[in-house]
């Protein structure tokens, strides 16, 4: 089976009466919601992955083909295009789907013209939180995002004063070697992506969250010894900062004793009854 990149493709298909189907053709999403395949995301994300995993299942499909071909072509032409490049004819063939984290909520606090509490670092878009989308990310606010903020960002930043007289000592490989087995940060990659997505993904557990947080103190230890011995590389700092973000993810996550929008847990199935943002500061949060 091709992976797609299917982008917003799912949520405007079943706004266009696309159903979720599993390989046996059947519907299941009028079990999880009133609103069948209309459902928002959050939803429709958690029932995919509880579907897959109860059936042992490695995707679910995307079914449209119950419309006209002419239809199809016609209102969705770049994703006809794109499926049909990978062997996928979506006037007549399903496409298989499984949940996806293309988006994020939360982020940088900043104020309204993208300025973060730290001098002269902005952020824009998904990295930020600017309060337009709440606990379940919003597609029609991102164009807000996008257009207004990159706006008041760059009008900002024209006026700030970039000026410093920062002197930044010369950086010093003396003590340092070059790393041989480069292995090392791939492997460490490719496990924090899988425990994240295992342990801190779709449906999470007051369980499941420890064990991520153990791992990754584990992982950011043997981090920090290989960025103190061996030459550093962009795949190394960037290792190093995942790891942190990771960390940010799981502390809030366990902060929250509720669940709300794209945040589900298990042991608090329910969401609380005043609803509030988590909000970590550099005091709370020992590097």
């Amino acid at each position: 089976m091709k992976k797609i990149d299917l982008f917003l493709s799912l949520k405007t298909l079943r706004g266009e009466g696309a159903k979720l189907v599993l390989p046996s053709g059947e519907t299941f999403m009028e079990k999880y919601d009133d609103r069948g395949d209309l459902a928002p995301r959050d939803i429709v994300a958690q029932a995919i992955d509880y579907e897959m995993k109860q059936k042992g299942l490695v995707c679910v499909y995307l079914d449209i083909s119950h419309k006209s071909a002419d239809f199809i072509q016609k209102r969705f032409p770049m994703i006809f295009e794109r499926c049909l490049d990978r062997g996928i004819d979506i006037t007549k063939d399903r496409i298989p789907v499984v949940p996806a984290a293309h988006y994020t909520c939360g982020g940088l606090m900043t104020d309204r013209a993208s300025k973060t509490n730290v001098n002269q670092l902005y952020a824009i878009g998904e990295v930020s939180f600017t309060g337009l989308h709440g606990a379940n990310r919003l597609a029609s606010n991102s164009l807000l995002e996008c257009l207004v903020f990159s706006s008041t960002a760059a009008s900002s930043i024209l006026n700030d004063d970039f000026t410093h007289n920062h002197q930044l000592p010369k950086w010093d490989e003396s003590r340092v070697t070059d790393a041989d087995e480069e292995v090392l940060i791939t492997h460490t990659w490719n496990e924090l992506r899988r425990f994240m997505w295992n342990y801190v993904g779709i449906v999470r557990t007051n369980k499941r969250l420890s064990r991520a947080l153990h791992r990754i103190n584990m992982l950011r230890d043997e981090v920090g010894e290989f960025y103190k011995n061996f030459k550093i590389s962009s795949n190394l700092i960037e290792l190093r900062n995942l790891l942190q973000v990771a960390e940010l993810i799981v502390l809030s996550s366990i902060e929250r004793k509720e669940s709300r929008g794209l945040h589900f847990s298990k042991d608090f199935p329910k969401p609380a009854k005043i609803a509030k943002n988590t909000i970590l500061k550099p005091q709370d949060y020992k590097d």
